[in-house]
């Protein structure tokens, strides 16, 4: 069952959310490449080279995986950045089911692309809401529906909401998403993650301009993937 957090419209002031993870190589990697590193120096010690090259495989894996590479934010403000890095599954108008008409972004990751999600535009943390309960292949239609996810709200400085949506896969089973209601998230911020294979989705108002289109890869934070209105 969905659990928003407690509205932002209470807060007086937005703060700052100050930006997370920002190391180089995301700390998860050292729990949980620590492990394949020591059976790779038990199994050099008793001789097992063969298996302990595929540890030693391992856990250079998991440090590219949790790998966390700063990017130049292109345009300004009204400039939609990609959340992720990964291919693009869907962009494309669609409707929601209230009957309004938005537009939709999805990025699938696969566990070879960089993990960290950057805020597509700048916006207060409007509410932060869990759901879903399955764990189907990111890349399938179902997925954006039924799987667990994290949406987060962001309300732009002209007051329009963007939903930037955390959407695990068949192997993700951990989000994490350190902005609280009410903060305001810098565009292209990186502000949390999704562990092993994973979706993106950021939903737009009808009236931003696509600049992707479906198969084309992109990356976190330094590629545009639509334009807001000026006026």
């Amino acid at each position: 069952m969905a659990n928003p957090q407690v509205d932002a419209s209470a807060v007086p002031e937005a703060p700052i959310f100050a930006e997370r993870p920002t190391e180089y190589v995301v700390r998860d990697a050292m729990s949980l490449g620590l492990i394949p590193f020591l059976l790779a120096g038990v199994c050099g010690f008793l001789g097992w080279f063969g298996v302990g090259t595929l540890m030693l495989g391992l856990t250079v894996f998991v440090g590219c995986f949790f790998r966390n590479p700063k990017r130049l934010i292109p345009g300004d403000a009204r400039t939609v950045v990609a959340p992720a890095d990964g291919r693009v599954l869907e962009a494309a108008e669609v409707e929601l089911p209230n009957g309004e008409k938005a537009v939709r972004v999805a990025i699938f990751l696969s566990v070879f692309n960089v993990h960290v999600n950057r805020a597509p535009v700048p916006g207060r943390v409007r509410a932060i809401e869990r759901s879903g309960t399955k764990f189907l292949a990111a890349f399938n239609e179902r997925a954006a529906s039924h799987n667990v996810r994290l949406d987060m709200t962001l309300e732009t400085p002209q007051g329009e909401h963007v939903v930037v949506s955390q959407i695990t896969g068949l192997i993700a089973r951990r989000i994490v998403c350190h902005p609280q209601v009410g903060e305001f998230v810098e565009r292209g911020c990186r502000y949390g993650l999704i562990r092993f294979g994973s979706r993106t989705d950021v939903l737009l108002p009808a009236s931003a301009e696509l600049r992707v289109s479906r198969g084309q890869r992109v990356r976190g934070g330094c590629d545009v993937i639509a334009q807001l209105p000026r006026s």
